[in-house]
């Protein structure tokens, strides 16, 4: 049984790596075709229901950044993680009564998507004497059962927040529609380039756009083309997600 799981886990092993060296390759591709360099792209792992070995592995190729889901997930894999390498980073939709467990544990959390979920994480963050970096997440697709605020209020949550004491707005985040084609997707990328650019020229108080969050496994090159600076890889990298 050993001997077979030891096998099963080389295969795994080996598949990573040539999918880590095939996306690695395909985000300097578009990077440089967007007229940037591949260093100015982050690539983040997005590691739901992936083994930490797994994990660990990735990371042992180059992987800097990982990011989780699912907050109890995180936790029972928080003590296997190699952080001495690499960054976690919490990506899904956190609920408030959930921000104690991981601040002080991650170094961004990205899906702020509201005054109350930030004023929690202010609030946590002061409690731990630590600093939290965000994104503001934005629904670009204006979908009623999708998490993030909406553009005409991204404004004055990006200032609400910012007044906040323990809490860095670095950028924002989105996961737009799913499109029957690419140049629908195309479209929502461009719009979120687009407000990225404004507040950047906007110099709003303790707000950075470092980041701008967007594009997954089946479009990140896309997302790079509109002007993302981070994409959240999973399923292209680890495979097809096993739920239990």
């Amino acid at each position: 049984m050993t001997e077979k799981l030891s096998q099963e886990m080389r295969d795994i092993f080996y598949s990573v790596e040539k999918n880590y060296n095939e996306i690695a390759e395909n985000i300097a591709a578009a990077a440089i075709k967007s007229g940037r360099h591949p260093e100015d792209i982050t690539f983040l792992a997005a590691t739901k229901t992936v083994e930490p070995a797994v994990i660990n592995h990735a990371i042992s190729l180059g992987l800097r950044y990982i990011g989780e889901n699912k907050v109890q997930e995180l936790l029972s894999k928080y003590d296997e993680y190699d952080l001495d390498n690499c960054q976690l980073q919490f990506i899904g939709h956190l609920q408030t009564n959930k921000v104690r467990q991981i601040i002080g544990r991650v170094s961004m959390i990205q899906s702020v998507d509201s005054l109350k979920l930030a004023t929690e994480i202010s609030k946590q963050s002061v409690k731990n004497g630590v600093n939290t970096d965000i994104l503001i997440e934005v629904n670009i697709g204006r979908e009623e059962n999708k998490s993030g605020v909406l553009e005409e209020n991204l404004i004055e949550l990006l200032e609400k927040t910012a007044a906040l004491d323990n809490i860095k707005v670095r950028g924002l985040m989105t996961i737009p529609p799913i499109c029957d084609s690419k140049t629908e997707n195309y479209k929502f990328f461009d719009r979120m380039n687009k407000l990225f650019i404004d507040i950047s020229a906007k110099t709003l108080d303790n707000v950075s756009m470092d980041f701008l969050s967007m594009g997954m496994s089946e479009d990140y090159q896309d997302a790079i083309l509109a002007g993302a600076n981070m994409v959240r890889v999973g399923s292209r990298l680890f495979g097809a997600r096993i739920y239990r």
